[in-house]
């Protein structure tokens, strides 16, 4: 689900961002010192406007005027320059913060549990990434340049006090109230802004389903039927935006009439004072010249408060993503390669902490070695044992241990190299035949992929291509037919044969001489590993040592493959029949 407000405003608050900014303090406390001297060299032409009213016109210096004119062009190419260079350091630093958050936070979400990925959509999780582009964009564009200009203002009201002091009580007054609008702003804007964003969140999210199950969507003539969800859906969030822009339309209006109002107030008091003889001419027309440049920065703001506020919200999502505990990313001790033991200490786990276990006291142990089959009714927890024995789930209760070894000590990248998971939906990548059975072993030799494929009954089909295992098999491996896709899983998941193999239904995409002939391989793999399979393969389960029945998240039996078989040919309704501990299946 989205992130509410709520857990916005109540994300914890880490250190990741101003971690990203250390490597960047330099080149931030540059920018702010080229600020300085672009906010001293705007108030050149103030001051030059006084001068030339003042002494210029009345009397006729044209030498001074000459001087003017020579310090002016000498300012604006200053100003010119160094504008471009605060510019320079600004996306210098956005560039820096882009590639340190964004590669931290894709190795936060890599090392999230299965469960909190799986808790969230898709969508979410690629939302985080537009996040990043807020906060890069935000580091790097006006509202930088507004953010340190802001500051400086003090130094414009300094001055009208010096040259014009009947005005600046009107600055004085109005500033306030621009500061008002600002905050009004932000806070209508924070609102409507996170409303777009969960609307906008939930129509892509559509799209990203209709574009995965796009197959589906033709074959079933589906258009006519999700037209209106889509349209619903489109529909709200131009709604949303349109409210957004109204929101921000509106103050910003307001802010420019605010201004013109400044203008008019400054011009009148200012009249007023000439006529007094108070100031004069000059004076006047300078201290217009800066306040439009004293409150130009807070009018802006009004504007950017949209760019400041996704910005807030996007630190506070990224705040609360960081937060997240992971898994574990360092082992205390590197041990040896496991002989493949697995054992379950009365394991329960539940999908919702509160609800009903889906697996309820689990107990046994497998291997070392051999083949052992795990059958059921669907939604019996076949494959959620699967992922608990991965360590892809943590149990609720109870334990998981690999070699008496308890699996929540070792890091998800010793897990994935000893026990190694084919899952029941078979993913690819694009790229080539090769790149994929080697992905989490890009310095896999040819001789190993090759044995691997050979293992998975591919390597005949392969070499049969004309770029060989070079051969790009497209988005997903769509190129591929669903039996080529699983076995190109298979040999991913047989390449280095780990001590433990778990695979979800290796069969459901083989026709029945495949299946006889897997059922052989894997045969032959169980003399070194320890493989479990769940399967209904008939091929798969007679050549199993062993064969787990689960119904209901409990044992119903277990035992040896043949003892098994005989059992549920005779007697379709076992009873429970728990094991101990220490017993195998």
């Amino acid at each position: 689900m989205p992130a509410t407000n709520e857990e916005i405003r109540d994300a914890p608050k880490r250190r990741w961002l101003w971690d990203a900014l250390s490597g960047a303090r330099g080149a931030l406390r540059d920018a702010l010192l080229v600020s300085l001297f672009v906010n001293l060299l705007a108030l050149a032409a103030p001051v030059f406007v006084l001068q030339v009213y003042d002494r210029v016109v009345f009397h006729a210096g044209l030498s001074t005027l000459q001087g003017l004119v020579v310090g002016m062009a000498f300012a604006i190419l200053f100003d010119y320059v160094l504008r471009q260079a605060r510019s320079r350091i600004f996306q210098s630093v956005a560039v820096g913060l882009d590639v340190s958050v964004g590669r931290a936070l894709f190795d936060k979400i890599l090392g999230l549990p299965l469960r909190v990925l799986e808790g969230r959509p898709a969508a979410y999780w690629q939302a985080l990434f537009r996040d990043v582009d807020t906060v890069r964009n935000a580091c790097s564009g006006p509202s930088a340049a507004l953010l340190t200009d802001i500051p400086f203002a003090v130094l414009f009201l300094i001055l009208i006090f010096v040259l014009a002091p009947p005005v600046a009580w009107v600055l004085v007054i109005f500033l306030p109230l621009f500061v008002l609008l600002a905050w009004r702003s932000g806070r209508a804007m924070r609102e409507s802004a996170a409303r777009e964003r969960d609307s906008t969140q939930s129509r892509d999210m559509l799209l990203s389903e209709l574009i995965a199950a796009r197959a589906t969507v033709k074959a079933l003539a589906l258009g006519d039927a999700l037209k209106p969800r889509w349209e619903d859906r489109h529909a709200a969030a131009i709604e949303l935006s349109r409210e957004r822009g109204q929101a921000t339309d509106g103050h910003q209006v307001l802010a420019n009439a605010m201004m013109l109002l400044t203008t008019v107030a400054i011009t009148t008091v200012g009249a007023l004072a000439i006529l007094d003889q108070r100031m004069t001419i000059g004076s006047l027309i300078a201290a217009n010249m800066l306040g439009s440049r004293l409150i130009s920065p807070f009018s802006q703001l009004v504007g950017q408060w949209r760019m400041l506020t996704q910005l807030r919200q996007a630190v506070a999502r990224l705040d609360g993503v960081f937060a997240l505990e992971h898994e574990r990313t360092a082992a205390a001790v590197s041990l040896g390669r496991p002989k493949g033991q697995v054992r379950l200490e009365t394991v329960k786990f539940a999908y919702d902490g509160r609800g009903a276990p889906v697996l309820d006291g689990i107990d046994g142990r497998i291997g070392p070695g051999g083949l052992h089959g795990v059958i059921g009714r669907n939604g019996c927890g076949k494959s959620t044992l699967l992922k608990l024995i991965a360590g892809l789930y943590v149990p609720r209760d109870g334990r998981v241990l690999l070699d008496e070894a308890d699996i929540k000590q070792f890091t998800r990248r010793d897990l994935a190299g000893w026990v190694a998971y084919l899952p029941q939906e078979c993913m690819l990548f694009a790229g080539t035949i090769r790149d994929n059975i080697a992905i989490a072993d890009p310095t896999a030799s040819d001789a190993q992929v090759i044995e691997a494929a050979e293992r998975a009954l591919v390597h005949q089909y392969i070499i049969d291509q004309p770029d060989g295992y070079a051969t790009p098999i497209g988005e997903a491996g769509g190129k591929l037919s669903g039996g080529q896709r699983q076995r190109i899983a298979l040999a991913r998941t047989f390449l280095g044969t780990p001590p433990v193999l778990l695979l979800d239904e290796p069969t459901s995409d083989l026709d029945n001489d495949a299946e006889r002939e897997l059922a052989v391989v894997l045969r032959e793999m169980s003399r070194n590993c320890t493989i479990v399979a769940v399967t209904h393969s008939p091929a798969v389960l007679n050549a199993c040592d062993s064969i787990l029945v689960l119904d209901g998240g409990r044992v119903a039996m277990a035992g040896p493959a043949r003892e098994v078989m005989q059992r549920l040919h005779r007697k379709p309704a076992c009873g429970p029949k728990p094991l101990q501990p220490s017993q195998s299946w």
